[in-house]
């Protein structure tokens, strides 16, 4: 499971130079490799570029791995859900 939030952020140019927009959050369960990580962002940028027409240097993506121990839905554990 994927959770994935967009932060557009408002800032000044004059205040902020270089800040970089959108921040795109990524929330998933852990277990991903690095080599899948690095194609997720990649493909990631490249569809917010195409999308939203901004620049691949102003596209800002976080990473969190999730434990199916902290994850739920429908107040079930994700971890007791591939239980058995």
């Amino acid at each position: 499971m994927i959770l994935v939030c967009f932060i557009l952020q408002q800032t000044s140019n004059h205040l902020f130079k270089g800040s970089h927009m959108p921040t795109i959050q990524v929330q998933m369960f852990e277990g991903r490799t690095p080599e899948q990580k690095r194609a997720f962002v990649k493909a990631l940028t490249e569809a917010t570029c195409q999308t939203l027409g901004a620049a691949p240097e102003s596209v800002s993506i976080i990473l969190q791995d999730v434990s199916r121990d902290n994850w739920a839905t429908a107040g079930v554990l994700w971890s007791e859900k591939t239980k058995g």
